[in-house]
């Protein structure tokens, strides 16, 4: 049931989109020939007229469309009649081709704005994380930092911790092993280790045979992350250079040890490094019973784990006026369409991996659950992020979706003549099958993520 709940809202988002291009394009006089109400494959369940236009209702549901007479190879209306969208001005193809992403986008902020005046409040995006216990390890660091159950988790290494993907992209990151060395803790190693050795010399591969006294195990820097990066919509490399493969298979022998008997095949600079890459503090600030209490250094182990049980409260946005509701709302889709803006770029510059991009069957899937199991009023917001989504992504310069229109225009609009007809049709056909493409490689991971219990 809820399933269909929320195919039934996906679709309002669709034939929202093609409304707006239908209700600009009839205000500005231009013939609009059929608006369907799911896409036109298999057989037509209903047809009648509105107007001058046809009204048609297929039987594959999902979707909606709008055709004009630029559309219809048999269309009646002459070549050169103001009815057809190609013949009028450019500001005016340029407000019906946008109106679908404008209507989108209204659609969110209405349906955002319904939610904050009837629920009395909306999701910040921010978090309370708190201790819920300690892990029954006692090799793990949770049990010699001071922590106590009940302990609200202020920040970590500086960084204030508002979700509980901050903490443990904190957490993962200062494992033990990450495989980064900075240069300054690598000469640091080489001169701890020349102290205890004098007879070696560097850059040149010690003898097999020869011991080597290792310097005791010190922790590295603290790791600190910007916001953007501890998000997910910003790419985190860690600072230092990365320990090649040979450097990496002698840290791992080397762990834990105080002496090593050379082999003859690594030098002063390569013991170095594997023995500069150990773990990171995080320095975690708790408030306890009102006041802020700075815990002992914590020092995650080859998993990223410190040991403790968290528990998430979600923080409220009270919204108790009608201004106050206006606010809230435009700020939540604000807050949310920068970061859709910024992870549309990590997967357009490859930093997030194609496997990893969902779509629609995911969408239904999520959604379904968010409504079944925290009620109509989540699932109504993903549907105002969805409708967002649909406008942020349909303004991309591709062929075959408004945004490769618009960019037609602009291009007509600085060379003072349209883009010859030719190359929009080829345009047009590499954008169709380039979505047709992409779209069953996402249909492929959403089937793959469900199959596999990952949704």
């Amino acid at each position: 049931m809820h399933i269909i709940t929320m195919l039934a809202l996906l679709s309002v988002l669709i034939l929202v989109h093609e409304l707006g291009h239908f209700l600009v394009a009839r205000k500005l006089g231009i013939k609009v020939e059929k608006f369907g109400f799911g896409l036109p494959f298999g057989p037509t369940l209903y047809e009648t007229k509105w107007g001058d236009t046809k009204i048609c209702v297929h039987s594959f549901l999902l979707g909606g469309y709008v055709s004009f007479p630029d559309d219809e190879p048999d269309s009646e209306i002459p070549k050169d009649s103001p009815l057809r969208i190609a013949n009028r001005k450019v500001w005016e193809r340029f407000l019906v081709i946008s109106a679908g992403v404008t209507a989108n986008a209204i659609i969110a902020y209405l349906i955002v704005l319904f939610v904050a005046g009837f629920s009395g409040g909306l999701p910040s995006g921010k978090y309370n994380i708190f201790v819920e216990g300690l892990q029954p390890d006692k090799t793990l660091s949770s049990h010699q930092i001071g922590v106590k159950s009940n302990d609200k988790i202020v920040s970590a290494n500086g960084v204030k911790i508002d979700s509980l993907n901050k903490f443990v992209e904190i957490a993962q990151r200062s494992k033990k092993f990450d495989n980064y060395v900075s240069d300054e803790k690598v000469e640091s190693q080489i001169s701890r280790i020349e102290k205890l050795n004098p007879e070696l010399k560097n850059n040149t591969v010690i003898p097999k045979g020869i011991e080597v006294v290792l310097p005791d195990s010190t922790p590295e820097t603290p790791i600190i992350m910007p916001n953007d990066a501890l998000a997910g919509v910003a790419k985190y490399t860690p600072e230092g250079n990365i320990l090649t493969s040979d450097e990496k298979k002698l840290r791992n022998d080397l762990d834990g040890k105080t002496v090593y008997i050379s082999n003859g095949k690594y030098t002063l600079d390569q013991i170095a490094a594997a023995t500069a890459d150990t773990v990171h503090p995080i320095v975690i600030v708790v408030d306890r019973n009102g006041k802020n209490v700075e815990l002992k250094p914590a020092y995650p182990n080859k998993d990223g784990m410190i040991g403790v049980k968290l528990k998430v409260q979600e923080i409220t946005e009270v919204v108790n006026s009608p201004i106050s509701a206006v606010k809230k709302s435009w700020n939540y889709l604000a807050y949310n369409s920068y970061y859709m803006v910024k992870g549309l770029g990590l997967i357009i510059t490859g930093q997030i991996p194609l496997d990893q991009v969902h779509g629609i069957v995911a969408i239904t899937k999520v959604g379904s659950d968010i409504i079944e199991k925290r009620g109509i009023w989540d699932g109504l917001l993903l549907t105002a992020l969805i409708s967002i989504d649909l406008a942020i992504v349909n303004l991309l310069p591709i062929p075959a979706l408004d945004g490769g229109h618009l960019l037609f225009l602009f291009i007509e609009k600085l060379r003072g003549r349209p883009v010859e007809e030719k190359t929009q049709e080829a345009f047009a056909k590499f954008g169709f099958v380039f979505l047709i493409g992409l779209m069953v490689i996402i249909i492929f991971n959403d089937i793959f993520a469900l199959v596999t219990d990952k949704l």
